[in-house]
């Protein structure tokens, strides 16, 4: 499992918590969302930019935090 952050412009409601799989859905300033999680495996990540995409959502940024295992490596 890895987490993301995915930032979308726009304030999204909290009912839509249930269309992005259980990440978590923040107001960002400047009029954007941060939905942050973890997903299982890249088909689950697709998935959440599907909807995004499907929903006419803009993506304004993809971030895949690192554990801090893969840190110290």
């Amino acid at each position: 499992m890895d987490r993301y952050e995915i930032v979308v412009k726009g304030h999204l409601d909290r009912r839509w918590a249930r269309q992005f799989g259980g990440l978590t859905l923040t107001d960002l300033p400047g009029e954007q969302t941060l939905l942050a999680g973890m997903l299982p495996d890249q088909p689950a990540l697709h998935g959440v930019l599907a909807r995004i995409r499907d929903l006419g959502l803009t993506l304004v940024s993809l971030t895949r935090c690192e554990d801090e295992r893969e840190q110290k490596s």
